[in-house]
């Protein structure tokens, strides 16, 4: 059955899953099996939250597990029971200490985040083993990455009491609300206040995102006034909140450095001439520092103890030496973010193809993100993190993850690595475009705690099971272990990232000779929704190369991108193949899944199929126009024309897709890009630019 849009948002309301349990398993001599004479009790001592908790756990049981149990009071307590006590531990906020017997099961934990957290864990264990079965012994966890941050999965800044509990499940304990002034969120006004309480009984911090501009120097006389009436009123009024992330492009300032403008970055053209330097946005300024510590002096006479995280991702590019001359002059109580992959250079052949935004396509990280994190260790300085460990990137914009779950294991590795290495245990994981249920958080839960499981891939092989049966199992891992490898040959440049791989198949093809009376742009506003956030000023329809200073220009890499991404088709149609293998050996209880598994594999293929077109028709738009020889002109308008044929089939062929899972083609900032009207609306598109190309042909030949 075809889904309309977002019902993809009722299945994510579904915490607990039903029909989990197989009913033929029996548990082994080292397991203790939960039946319906069991009781659930909590101890005293617990915030507002326990007691959602508890019913959680009970709900689990009863819908997931076909077991109803009963709770009771902690202390009344005789038969086999699930006993949930607070006690003080030598750990992490957020540890728990777990005891199963025979007779009954004892959780012991110092706050309700731990608390959440040991329910999420035994949920996973018996989920795991598709039986209310744990086993027989004592356990003690503890969280190795100590915040873990993520936007909403369900919009932009859209928190109800089930995303916080789907949020918490997911094993998140930071929620981030982007904040646009007092009061109001992207999405409008909201009682900040009471989503921080909200988010609290589920076991999560809330920090607050900036989004407030702060356009004065630090030296101006009213600099103090001018900070505290911004940043001290906002812990002022939201007080409960555990901090702020403050970001450079959402925060210039008229720094007084000449290596900028000095100015806002929409503001550095004079007389249509525009200024080559940076805004202070993008650059390490001089005078940045200072304009730090007068926000920090600002938020710490509100809130002394508020977490202030600042990431540098804007001026990545710049050298290791400016870098640390700007680290060394931060207050040492700021947290710096970093980004894992972006700037990190990639040489294909002989030509520089660096990543220019998130994606999946590094498994190690850049220079910016070891070095970094390296002088700002070395500096007293606490480093985070950007991980997007939760399988999502920019590299598909429009999808609910990207699945190549092999790729995320080595980064898993690394970002090891970067916590022993530098203390890196704070993790920005996730974008606004949020998070989705999927393999890859699974194996992230499996490596973020003590005791972490050393082998992920056989985590791996224990998720595809769980959700797609041991006979498919093997294919399954066939699809994503291929998938995973045709990511080598992903192209993360800025016009892939912004146009065709940010909407898919429903990116436009814009015939580039203008023939006009109006003498208009070629660009064409991508159709989005009036409420969406950023909407169609994050796509870029009329396709050309975004050169950067540390690049190899377009026409250099496009004939070898078009190769590449060639090779990536063959291996992403291979792994297609192997998930319809799959669907076929599929448990009936199982089979929507994999059938959602077959859809996002053919979206991501008619998205490379897209990509792959859009590059040659830029090719022969530019050949067309660099030409005066009237036959070759013809001939490239012939090919053109079969190219616009091929990319309707294409975008026709995506509609299946869309249809069976209304998550694909959504993203919260943009909203739906290439859902079925979307594709339709690329197909009328295509072919008006079909009747463009005929008149064009006319043109020639008069």
């Amino acid at each position: 059955m075809s889904e309309r849009n977002y019902d993809f948002l009722r299945r994510m309301r579904e915490i607990h899953r039903p029909d989990r349990r197989d009913l033929q398993a029996v548990p082994a001599a080292n397991e203790v099996a939960i039946t319906e004479d069991w009781l659930l009790a909590l101890g005293a001592g617990f915030a507002g939250g326990g007691r959602k908790a508890l019913l959680d756990f009970q709900e689990y049981l009863q819908v997931s597990m076909r077991v109803p149990v009963k709770m009771a009071v902690s202390d009344r307590l005789t038969g086999p029971r699930i006993l949930f006590q607070q006690k003080e531990l030598d750990a992490p906020r957020g540890s728990f200490q777990l005891e199963v017997k025979a007779d009954g099961i004892i959780v012991s934990t110092a706050d309700l985040q731990g608390l959440w957290s040991a329910i999420v864990y035994l949920e996973d264990v018996m989920n795991f083993r598709e039986a209310p079965f744990l086993p027989l012994g004592s356990e003690f966890r503890k969280p190795l990455i100590r915040i873990r941050r993520t936007h909403s999965g369900s919009g932009m800044d859209d928190f109800p009491d089930w995303q916080l509990s789907a949020i918490a499940h997911a094993g998140f304990n930071t929620i981030e609300v982007f904040v646009k002034d007092f009061d109001r969120t992207t999405r409008g006004y909201c009682n900040i206040n009471e989503l921080i309480d909200r988010a609290a009984e589920y076991g999560l911090d809330t920090i607050i995102y900036n989004y407030l501009p702060s356009y004065k120097h630090p030296d101006e006389p009213d600099a103090e006034q001018f900070f505290d009436s911004i940043y001290g009123e906002l812990f002022r009024r939201y007080p409960k909140a555990v901090g702020i992330k403050l970001c450079g492009e959402s925060l210039e300032f008229p720094s007084k450095d000449p290596a900028t403008t000095g100015k806002r970055w929409r503001e550095s053209v004079v007389d249509g001439i525009p200024d080559m330097r940076p805004s202070p946005g993008w650059w390490p300024c001089e005078d940045y520092p200072a304009y730090i510590k007068a926000i920090r002096q600002a938020i710490r006479k509100a809130k002394p103890d508020a977490r202030i995280v600042f990431s540098t991702y804007n001026w990545g590019y710049v050298s290791a030496d400016s870098r640390r001359k700007f680290l060394a002059a931060l207050p040492k109580d700021i947290t710096v973010q970093v980004a894992f992959e972006v700037f990190k250079q990639n040489q294909v052949g002989d030509l520089s193809c660096p990543i220019m935004d998130y994606s999946i396509l590094a498994t190690e990280p850049g220079e910016y993100f070891t070095s970094e994190c390296s002088l700002a260790h070395e500096l007293g300085l606490h480093p985070c993190a950007i991980s997007n460990t939760i399988g999502s990137t920019w590299d598909f914009g429009a999808v609910p993850y990207v699945p190549t779950p092999f790729r995320w294991i080595e980064r898993f590795k690394h970002l090891n690595a970067a916590l022993e290495n530098w203390g890196v245990d704070e993790h920005y994981e996730t974008h606004h475009y949020g998070w989705w249920p999927n393999a890859v958080m699974d194996i992230r839960k499996a490596n973020a705690w003590f005791p972490r499981e050393e082998d992920l891939e056989k985590v791996l092989e224990k998720v595809a099971v769980r959700d797609y049966g041991r006979d498919a199992a093997p294919h399954v891992l066939s699809a994503w272990r291929d998938w995973s490898q045709a990511m080598d040959f992903y192209v993360a440049s800025n016009e892939d990232q912004y146009g065709p791989w940010r909407v898919g198949p429903a990116y436009p093809l814009i015939f580039q000779p203008n023939i006009t009376r109006t003498m208009g742009t070629k660009e064409i506003q991508f159709p989005t929704a009036p409420h969406a956030h950023f909407g169609y000023k994050i796509v870029k329809t009329l396709y050309q190369p975004y050169e950067n200073a540390n690049q190899s220009p377009g026409p250099l890499r496009y004939p070898q991108d078009i190769r590449r991404l060639e090779q990536m088709h063959k291996l992403w149609e291979q792994g297609l193949q192997s998930a319809q293998a799959a669907l076929k050996l599929t448990p009936e209880r199982k089979r929507t899944e994999c059938e959602r598994l077959v859809a996002l594999g053919e979206y991501i293929l008619h998205s490379i199929m897209t990509t792959l077109h859009v590059k040659h028709w830029w090719l022969l738009n530019t050949k067309l126009q660099a030409s005066s020889d009237k036959d070759e002109m013809l001939a490239i308008l012939e090919q053109l024309k079969e190219l616009a044929a091929k990319e309707i089939r294409n975008a026709q062929e995506t509609i299946p897709a869309v249809e069976l899972d209304s998550h694909l083609g959504w993203e919260p900032s943009m909203e739906y890009v290439c859902d079925k009207w979307h594709l339709e609306w690329k197909v009328r598109q295509v072919n008006s630019a079909l009747q463009e190309i005929e008149t064009y042909r006319k043109m020639l030949e008069l």
